[in-house]
């Protein structure tokens, strides 16, 4: 439930005139009255003797009981309250409560004898009500309303548990401003199914994402359709901007623009110049020129760059300085968003999806320190100057790879964001990794599929080999690694480290020790993918010669995990009997 005060207002009539009314595009049904100060107040929208004059009168009475002079130019405070998407329809009776609940919580009417201000609650719609009220009380004093908003919102969250609505997590102020009820019916009768607002918060955001100075940053507006304004001092300095979509019309048949501040905290020009001015101070060499210099790789080759920016970042979150970590975080969110960007078609939406929830998480009251995040910044400028990936080959296992390696970094933010108290950041961060996880599955499944079945093909010995190396690195793991499916892929993975000259039960150790496994839906997955970072092995293995020997090649292979090695004889594992 989302109450959002209004700045105050000078006229009564004019906002009962806009509550009553039909709305700018016909949204309000039946508006009526589901509550007042005095629960005797006239309902212009069922009374037909009732006037919006009446109520605003009554309403104004307080005010225009004080001198002239002393009237408070600014007498009219605006709340609505709105239900989430996913709860019940509430009854009028339940607004009548939620409503007075609201203006005890607010100050503007305590209850209980005090004296307090003349308010009124309007329904128009299913899910949300008005309040109007005048800011003079009956004793002819200004109600203690401070930070009203506030107080609101903390009642709000006692209402939904008692109600059993979805419960908000608190907000602090960083939020992106959310679309008005206006737009959203714009929207809709448009066909979209997003506002505008929501639309270009999402443009904006991927034309950051990597860039490298004005001209990059504009010029990828332009290329995605957007319509610029730009402001510029007398100098002829930049100072902002704003952006519209071209058929987003007013009814003047204009575009509507927004500024990029109005789209997020973060996308105004000076918040959006603090990456890029930070990455030059950092290196003197421009990202810009590193890439004229070198030119763009693979989709591939940039998303095993990605893995291990990714890979690197975690270590910061978990232990860096929150400045820096906040920078890391806010640097994740440009990743997400060009790896949505890059991605093939059937991971594109989760990804999407994932990008979307984690811009909540990217920003906090902590101010990030820009600088020591720019491998994660080339790294999003990697991915978007290496194009879109295949879905298949070694761009879908390269894309597995760096989806898995995203997975433990957004978890760690989450983790982050929840000790510093940051509830809705934790809590996007948590969605995020969930679409993440779903991503990663339909990534993963093609690469992974012929790394099991290169395990399954392994010979007798060489899996017994294999069982009792996992045993001697990872000890308290190999149990449950032996009982998941993946643990065939990981046997695949080690043998080809092996022959490739690399040593298993270090990689195994080093692997496991220096991140958490506990999120891991399965372990065995996680070390293939980091071994396989790590050993500089190809992401895909198709075309990768078998390492398995022949020797025992005919012998039947068990349709379970492998059994525990018996004793070795001259150096070697003797094999136990199966049934």
């Amino acid at each position: 439930m989302i109450p959002s005060v209004n700045e105050s207002g000078s006229r009564t009539i004019g906002l009962l005139a806009y509550l009553y009314g039909p709305g700018k595009h016909e949204e309000h049904t039946d508006p009526h009255l589901v509550a007042s100060f005095d629960g005797m107040s006239p309902d212009p929208g069922r009374d037909p003797k009732a006037t919006l004059t009446d109520l605003q009168q009554l309403l104004d009475q307080p005010v225009m009981a004080l001198a002239k002079h002393a009237r408070p130019a600014k007498h009219v405070w605006h709340t609505s309250v709105r239900a989430d998407p996913g709860d019940r329809v509430l009854s009028d009776e339940e607004w009548a409560d939620i409503a007075r609940r609201i203006v005890a919580a607010t100050g503007i009417d305590l209850g209980g004898g005090q004296p307090g201000c003349r308010w009124a609650a309007v329904r128009h719609a299913d899910d949300h009500i008005h309040i109007v009220a005048t800011l003079v009380t009956e004793d002819g004093h200004r109600p203690d309303d401070y930070r009203s908003g506030t107080r609101a919102q903390a009642e709000a969250r006692l209402i939904e548990k008692e109600l059993g609505l979805h419960e908000v997590a608190p907000g602090d102020g960083t939020a992106a401003q959310r679309p008005t009820s206006a737009e959203r019916h714009k929207a809709k009768r448009q066909g979209r199914e997003r506002t505008a607002r929501e639309e270009l918060r999402e443009s904006v955001r991927r034309a950051v994402t990597g860039a490298t100075s004005d001209e990059e940053f504009f010029g990828r507006l332009a290329a995605a359709g957007l319509l610029i304004r730009k402001r510029a001092a007398p100098s002829g300095d930049l100072l902002g901007y704003k952006v519209a979509l071209p058929d987003d019309l007013n009814k003047d048949g204009e575009p509507v623009f927004y500024p990029g501040a109005r789209l997020a905290p973060d996308l105004s020009l000076p918040r959006i110049r603090e990456r890029w001015s930070a990455d030059a101070q950092d290196n003197p060499a421009s990202l810009q020129e590193e890439t004229a210099r070198t030119g763009p790789g693979s989709p591939a080759a940039a998303r095993r760059g990605t893995a291990s920016a990714v890979w690197q970042a975690v270590l910061v979150v978990e232990h860096g300085r929150d400045a820096d970590v906040a920078a890391h975080i806010a640097a994740t969110g440009e990743v997400l968003d060009a790896l949505a960007k890059t991605s093939a078609a059937h991971t594109r939406s989760e990804l999407r999806d994932a990008a979307t929830a984690f811009e909540r998480a990217s920003r906090s009251h902590v101010r990030a320190v820009r600088g020591h995040d720019r491998a994660l910044r080339q790294a999003a400028r990697d991915l978007v100057h290496g194009g879109p990936a295949l879905g298949r080959g070694e761009d879908g296992a390269t894309t597995a790879m760096a989806i898995d390696m995203l997975f433990f970094l957004i978890t760690a933010a989450a983790h982050w964001h929840a000790r510093k108290g940051h509830a809705q950041q934790a809590e996007a961060a948590t969605r995020a990794a969930e679409h993440l996880r779903t991503a990663y599955q339909m990534a993963a499944a093609q690469p992974l599929g012929v790394l099991y079945q290169r395990g399954r093909r392994l010979s007798r010995p060489m899996l017994q080999r294999q069982t009792t190396l996992l045993h001697e690195a990872l000890p308290e793991l190999a149990e449950q690694i032996l009982a998941e499916p993946g643990w065939y892929a990981l046997a695949a993975t080690i043998a080809e480290a092996e022959a490739a000259g690399h040593d298993p039960a270090a990689l195994l150790s080093d692997a496991a020790r220096r991140r958490e496994l506990d999120t891991a839906g399965s372990v065995s997955d996680v070390l293939v993918w980091r071994i396989r970072r790590t050993a500089g092995l190809p992401a895909d293995a198709s075309h990768v010669p078998e390492t398995s020997t022949s020797e025992d090649r005919s012998a039947p292979h068990t349709t379970t995990r492998p059994s525990a090695p018996g004793k070795r004889r001259n150096g070697e594992e003797k094999p136990r009997k199966t049934r």
